[in-house]
């Protein structure tokens, strides 16, 4: 008579050869699916994936049959939802990319941040002054910095992080507007910062402050303005509005070619 317990472990080993079975036929599909592609290894919030060498690692992600529903943005450019963190075989170091613009490589092991805990300040525009006294008051960790610059070797952005945190420590709001305009708030910077400074939210502050204070006057937007609200790209706009998919699509990717 065969015990209970061993029935038991004779059905986990069961469930273990099935998962390990289904396992391998998903990784000989990935191969059948993907004939040129060389496969390699990745580890996806710890799991284990096989995908192909050339995807991003948002395309890596959506490979293994999970579905982005949330923070996928703009999926092609820099809009800052998909900020990961990842380590490589061999490297101690931890790096920093976009989901949507860094490559897969073999053995690489990844984790998505879908946002980075923080204090947001909260404060009327229109009562606040462009100085050096409204940062320190809103964000005073800045004052923090060492000078390290880690936030600068974790951008993705490449921007010179350090250099528009110290110049909002001078009170130079210009600078840290100009230096941060590229930014896309994926927060990374923040989650390495051993002062745990909050770099990208210094940096809406400061553009703002720019926008409202000190920025020079446009009348070229000016009249753009008015000829918007004359609904003189109304026709255009209605035009858009009803194209094909495709048509609009063309239409897009034809700015590069031009």
């Amino acid at each position: 008579m065969t015990s209970k317990r061993a029935d038991n472990t004779d059905a986990a080993a069961t469930k273990a050869e099935v998962a390990h079975h289904h396992h391998h036929e998903h990784e000989q599909a990935a191969k059948a699916e993907h004939p040129q592609a060389r496969m390699v290894t990745v580890y996806i919030m710890g799991k284990r994936a096989v995908v192909p060498e050339h995807a991003t690692i948002m395309r890596a992600i959506e490979y293994t049959g999970q579905q982005i529903i949330r923070g996928a943005g703009c999926r092609e450019g820099f809009c800052g939802a998909c900020g990961t963190i990842y380590r490589l075989p061999g490297d101690y170091r931890i790096h920093t990319g976009l989901a949507c613009t860094t490559l897969v490589k073999d053995g690489m092991s990844l984790t998505q941040i879908p946002a980075v805990p923080m204090e947001k300040a909260i404060y009327d525009l229109e009562k606040i002054e462009p100085t050096v006294d409204t940062i320190k008051k809103y964000y005073p960790a800045i004052f923090r910095c060492v000078s390290c610059n880690t936030c600068t070797k974790t951008c993705p952005q490449g921007l010179q992080v350090m250099d528009y945190v110290n110049a909002a420590m001078r009170g130079d709001i210009a600078e840290v507007a100009d230096l941060s305009f590229d930014c896309v708030s994926c927060g990374l910077c923040a989650l390495r910062c051993p002062a745990e400074i909050v770099q990208h939210k210094v940096g809406i502050l400061s553009r703002r402050l720019y926008g409202r204070y000190l920025r020079k006057e446009s009348k070229h937007l000016d009249v753009r303005i008015e000829q918007v609200k004359n609904g003189e790209y109304d026709a255009e706009y209605a035009e858009m509005m009803a194209m094909p998919k495709e048509e609009l699509s063309k239409r897009y990717y034809e700015r590069d070619i031009e």
